[in-house]
């Protein structure tokens, strides 16, 4: 499980997973309904992508989202 605190990680994230896969852009793109160069836009600018997109992503890729609570004050929320 990867912990996710900044918005930059997610791209980085969704990318070395698909390449794990073996996946092109192309083919999880298609997958998804996506142009190839959007999905370099999403996995480059992650903070475009929508909730709905992510989850798509995360189905397409083989990933789940879990939302807990922290188990320490340890990490600051910022805005």
């Amino acid at each position: 499980m990867t912990l996710i605190t900044h918005a930059n990680q997610v791209g980085a994230l969704l990318a070395a997973r698909r390449k794990h896969l073996k996946h092109s852009q192309a083919e999880t793109a298609s997958k998804l309904g996506l142009s190839q160069n959007r999905l370099s836009e999403l996995e480059t600018h992650p903070e475009t992508l929508t909730v709905a997109q992510l989850i798509a992503l995360l189905n397409v890729l083989g990933l789940e989202l879990q939302i807990g609570e922290r188990s320490s004050a340890k990490h600051k929320v910022e805005w």
